[in-house]
């Protein structure tokens, strides 16, 4: 069994043929995926999206890059996580790349999600891109080992990664793992424990080798599964079920149709 921990189903680039990628989805042995929010403004696409499909999950969030949008508050995100199967609070976080000083608003926007995610007791889904310092610092003051959840397409280092699984995360990794110049990140891989592992596509973007430069899709996942088992020196079938059993663990998923192991071969 696979699970796709993070994509967006809701994108352009896959909703224009859902139902084809949902089916390319089950023929790769992906038996649930998580489709994520990125403003409020698309809330309603993605849990819509969610209640269509078995075995599809849903989160509520504002991803730290967007700006004009519907600002969350902790009463609107602790209400639409009540939703059907929404399942996280997120995409939220911190992202210095391209936007610069004052992003106060962005770190205050960043705590209401911790604060939601402690509320209603639905873990997060942490981005971090050029911040992890702060990140990690507002996750500290903000309590957020106490909601718990995932660092997602993690890109940073070793020691990100251990003060991330000392507040009680999960670590998961996307197609990027697969790039031959992520020799950094594969050496994270090889270190995050077992138990803390997930895996995502993070779709339609990052597609993995051998399909960079491609759209990706949550039939990708697959790639990124043996890569870690190559890395590790494990088999893939024990990637896939191991980080399957954290997926639906970490966001108490219940679905008797999915967490039956898929009897698909990964080779």
């Amino acid at each position: 069994m696979l699970v796709d921990s993070h994509c967006h189903l809701s994108y352009p680039e896959l909703s224009a043929d859902l139902d084809g990628v949902v089916a390319r989805m089950r023929s790769a042995g992906v038996d649930a995926a998580l489709t994520v929010c990125t403003t409020l403004e698309e809330f309603p696409a993605v849990h819509a999206i969610a209640t269509r499909f078995d075995g599809v999950y849903a989160s509520v969030g504002v991803h730290p890059d967007n700006q004009g949008v519907r600002e969350p508050t902790v009463d609107t995100l602790v209400a639409l996580a009540q939703e059907s199967k929404v399942v996280a609070i997120g995409e939220t976080g911190l992202d210095y790349y391209r936007l610069t000083e004052p992003l106060e608003w962005q770190r205050e926007r960043f705590r209401v999600h911790i604060r939601a995610a402690r509320l209603c007791g639905r873990p997060l889904i942490i981005h971090t891109r050029a911040a992890a310092a702060d990140t990690l610092r507002i996750m500290r003051e903000e309590g957020a080992e106490a909601a718990g959840g995932v660092m997602h397409c993690f890109t940073e280092t070793s020691a990100v990664a251990r003060a991330a699984l000392d507040l009680g995360f999960h670590i998961s990794f996307s197609g990027i793992v697969t790039f031959k110049n992520a020799v950094e990140l594969q050496q994270v891989a090889r270190e995050v424990p077992l138990e803390r592992l997930l895996i995502e596509t993070d779709s339609p973007y990052l597609a993995p080798v051998p399909h960079r430069g491609k759209t990706n899709e949550p039939g990708y996942v697959r790639h990124v599964a043996h890569k870690l088992a190559e890395l590790r020196g494990m088999q893939a079938e024990d990637i896939a079920d191991r980080s399957s059993d954290n997926f639906f663990n970490l966001f108490k998923c219940i679905d008797s149709k999915v967490r039956v192991k898929s009897t698909q071969s990964l080779k």
